[in-house]
């Protein structure tokens, strides 16, 4: 939808404006004549205000969800007022240092996203969200451990003390001693590698050493490997925390909303597309509303960050989903703190 820039708007056009959408942004409720006519300094009647109302309704920038209700703004409406008349306000000292400290929580680096994410969520109100890459894991340890006849699982420590399984199936005739022998022969000769190392490593010993396992313990070790770099090794890494928040009270009289935002929560695939859309430019981007056809149905916006090494390139991206009455002038700054803490993480 087009309309008028904020600039076109007159001085009292855009006062009531601003008022009401920072009405609308604090109580999640449509906003009346006579609540802003009471505002300190606007020294209008509730019919003036009433008037300027209609009119900024009638450009696209108001609804009234009601016949007798108040008015609040449209997605366009919180456009028009997010990227021409908000005033953003920086972290607290207290909000960065619940940032900080989460983020250097001891643990994994996944563990340490994790925590990071639902510090942001907690004092935004919101979902958190963060996606990176795939990290390169470095090996300590491989095993297996029996699960049936023709499973098992192929448990894989990393350096950071991470762990990772996987269901792998046996080759058949797999004895108990050639799980032994294929955990420790995978143990001895990836230690210290990545996974796309050790792909290739393993590939050139087992035919240097095709005589050193058995045939069974062999195709284990193959399909070991196999299964973590056949696994999406470019696959990002998408953590979610606070989806509780998203049920607040202002969301018990749109329990549809909120139940269609919790499905599309679930559908990690898109999200992640719609992050990674966030990955141009400096700046964190803004999704409200319908703007975007993944949360047009729950009335929901996002807000995105970049995450930048060193060197200036994305090595991820930070954000936060909510209603479209958020808040902001308080959250695009909070998203913007998380942004440079990951960063630091990701070193």
């Amino acid at each position: 939808m087009s309309g008028p820039p904020i600039t076109e708007l007159s001085d009292r056009a855009r006062e009531i404006f601003r008022a009401t959408v920072e009405a609308y942004l604090e109580s999640g409720l449509p906003v009346g004549s006579r609540t802003l006519s009471k505002l300190p300094g606007l020294n209008l009647s509730p019919a003036s205000v009433r008037n300027v109302m209609q009119d900024l309704e009638e450009l696209g920038l108001l609804a009234a969800p009601h016949t007798s209700a108040g008015r609040m703004p449209t997605d366009f409406g919180l456009r028009l007022f997010v990227d021409g008349m908000m005033h953003a306000m920086e972290p607290s000292s207290e909000e960065r240092a619940a940032i900080e400290a989460r983020a250097g929580a001891a643990g994994s680096i996944e563990e340490a996203l994790s925590n990071t994410t639902a510090a942001l969520s907690g004092l935004s109100a919101c979902a958190g969200m963060v996606m990176v890459p795939k990290r390169e894991l470095v090996l300590r340890q491989f095993s297996f451990v029996p699960l049936s006849h023709d499973k098992a699982l192929a448990v894989l420590v990393g350096e950071d003390g991470s762990v990772e399984n996987r269901v792998v199936d046996l080759p058949p005739g797999m004895t108990g001693s050639s799980l032994v022998e294929a955990g420790n022969y995978l143990t001895a000769a990836l230690s210290g590698a990545t996974l796309a190392e050790a792909r290739d490593r393993i590939t050139r010993q087992i035919e240097v050493e095709r005589n050193a396992l058995d045939v069974s313990a062999r195709d284990l070790v193959e399909r070991g490997i196999a299964t973590w770099t056949q696994d999406g090794e470019d696959r990002p890494v998408l953590i979610v925390r606070g989806q509780a928040r998203l049920l607040d009270e202002a969301a018990s009289d749109d329990l549809e909303r909120v139940r269609q935002l919790l499905d599309e929560l679930e559908g990690k695939r898109e999200i992640a597309r719609l992050l990674d859309s966030a990955r141009e430019g400096e700046a964190a981007r803004i999704f409200i509303g319908s703007e975007n056809k993944l949360f047009a149905l729950s009335g929901s916006s996002v807000i995105a960050k970049p995450v930048r090494a060193l060197d200036g390139s994305v090595v991820g991206v930070v954000g936060v989903i909510g209603p479209t009455r958020l808040n902001y002038a308080r959250v695009v700054p909070m998203v913007d703190f998380t942004a440079a803490t990951v960063a630091r993480l990701l070193g």
